[in-house]
């Protein structure tokens, strides 16, 4: 029976053979790929000490891994260029609510000449009475507005456009701030105005699309709960 005769320095040759290959195969690509794999397997195949050979099994679940591996790779380069693709698609969908009206907190709102702003206020435990002070672009009070005990809920409330002496305030940027009581407790609360959209803008880092309206102020298009003509 023909027997192999291997020395001491020639598994020493081929492990180095193995190594040299492994760090080529690193310098090329930092994350491995198909190739590098391969090549690596086919040294691996071509280097392994003929008495301790590597098993079968070892093998088929070395390729088993990889193919896996490779699998959720495409699978996320796939994913990838969905989200991309759909990102340009809310982009396009969002322009067509420019020039419409977009419900926004604490916000400068534009008042027509001769027109008037529709507003309104959450509360959600009621409130014993509430007060809107509106204020131009100047942060001049130009009006205030009471009103009684209020129910739980969101309460609507306009103004007409008119200043403390009932003429019509001029066009322009406004801002209403609201105060309720609540509990006896006098509270700040937030005002929600209908804005128009002036420009839609999308963020290339993570694909969201954001809306920006009167006064410049710009919200994500996922915060915009309420649409008006």
């Amino acid at each position: 029976m023909a027997t192999t005769n291997v020395t001491s320095s020639s598994l020493l040759k081929n492990v180095a053979r193995y190594e040299d290959v492994k760090d080529a195969a690193k310098k090329t690509n930092e994350d491995m790929g198909k190739q590098e794999f391969l090549t690596l397997f086919t040294a691996q195949l071509q280097n392994q000490n003929p008495l301790e050979p590597v098993k079968n099994e070892a093998f088929v679940a070395q390729l088993a891994q990889f193919s896996q591996l490779e699998a959720l790779t495409n699978m996320q380069t796939s994913l990838d260029s969905f989200v991309t693709s759909m990102s340009g698609e809310r982009m396009l969908g969002s322009a067509s609510l420019i020039g419409k009206k977009v419900a926004v907190t604490d916000t400068p709102t534009q008042l027509a000449a001769g027109g008037a702003i529709d507003a309104s206020i959450d509360l959600p435990l009621g409130a014993n009475g509430i007060q809107v002070s509106v204020f131009d672009s100047q942060g001049r009070l130009v009006r205030e507005l009471t009103a009684g005990p209020q129910l739980p809920g969101t309460t609507p409330l306009t103004w007409d456009g008119k200043d403390t002496a009932g003429n019509n305030a001029p066009s322009g940027l406004y801002s209403l701030r609201a105060t309720a009581v609540v509990n006896g407790q006098t509270e700040t609360i937030p005002v929600s105005t209908l804005s128009t959209v002036r420009a839609i803008s999308s963020n290339p880092s993570d694909g969201s699309v954001s809306v920006e309206v009167d006064g410049g102020k710009t919200l994500l298009l996922t915060d915009v709960k309420r649409v008006g003509i």
